[in-house]
């Protein structure tokens, strides 16, 4: 099967008629009906039922013309990455992010890079639970934005972007914003949201528990924003990153004697097949002022 096939095909099932597939394909019609027919004898069954001029699709032939407009858009995205590299057009980048990890801090950053490369398409993807850098090295992002450094690897390029601690979040009108620093007890007795997906749950709910403090969330989510809502509404409070706030009215202070935090990096393929565009993004993350 070639690519040849797959084009003369999709103009068939679109046509239904073979004289008309032919033009659009820019073959004489016996070419066509030549390459169906070998198509057909390698997938092993019929792809239209011929009845004089008319003509439809088998039930293999519309499953292979879906599965085949996949192919073609495929194509399609192939060919147009080449030519953006080739003429210098625009450059698609896609990052992972984790998805603990809110669009608060970045705003900034992706501005000035959208400003410095003009070339360049920024393309923001989750990452799903357990990916990291071994995606980068994949080739399923072009880049990661994790919450931990990953290990030294000579195949990967990593800007450690900033550090971040783990404060107590409440509305603004709290009585909590009055003071410096929160304690286990006083923090136990507010409504607490636990939020699922943070990297540290486990170490946090050790440090209550070592203080003989057992929090007991009557609302827990994976979700940030559904988290968030919560504390700004008043209520409940819940463990956060300070620089992770995504909804208005939100305030945070330390826990006393909770010493956590996590580093944030950004991490590519290192090396000189690594795109300009993408070196160019590393360095303006080195240079930032996060």
């Amino acid at each position: 099967m070639d690519i040849n096939q797959i084009k003369y095909f999709l103009n068939l099932a679109e046509t239904r008629n073979f004289t008309e597939a032919a033009r659009r394909s820019g073959v004489s019609q016996p070419s066509l009906t030549k390459a169906i027919r070998k198509l057909e004898d390698e997938l092993g069954g019929a792809l239209l039922y011929r009845d004089g001029k008319d003509s439809r699709l088998t039930a293999l032939g519309r499953d292979i013309q879906g599965a085949f407009m996949r192919i073609d858009m495929g194509l399609l995205d192939v060919k147009e990455l080449a030519e953006n590299a080739v003429r210098g057009r625009k450059r698609v980048i896609r990052i992972g992010v984790a998805t603990t990890i809110t669009p608060t801090a970045y705003a900034g950053f992706i501005a000035h890079v959208l400003r410095e490369l003009p070339t360049v398409v920024l393309n923001i993807l989750p990452l799903i639970a357990g990916e990291g850098a071994d995606e980068v090295l994949s080739g399923k992002y072009d880049a990661c934005i994790l919450t931990a450094t990953p290990k030294d690897n000579v195949k990967l390029a990593t800007v450690q972007l900033f550090t971040e601690r783990y404060l107590l979040a409440f509305h603004d009108d709290h009585p909590f914003a009055a003071l410096s620093e929160i304690t286990a007890d006083q923090m136990a007795t507010q409504p607490y949201v636990d939020r699922l997906a943070c990297e540290f749950h486990s170490q946090i709910v050790a440090h209550f528990m070592d203080r003989g403090v057992l929090m007991q969330p009557r609302f827990s989510a994976e979700r940030e924003d559904w988290v968030q809502q919560m504390v700004a509404s008043g209520q409940a409070v819940c463990i956060m990153p300070e620089r992770s706030a995504l909804v208005a009215g939100i305030t945070a202070r330390p826990v006393a004697d909770m010493d956590l935090k996590r580093q944030i990096a950004l991490t590519a393929v290192s090396g000189s097949g690594t795109p300009t565009e993408l070196r160019q993004i590393l360095r303006l993350a080195q240079e930032f002022v996060w």
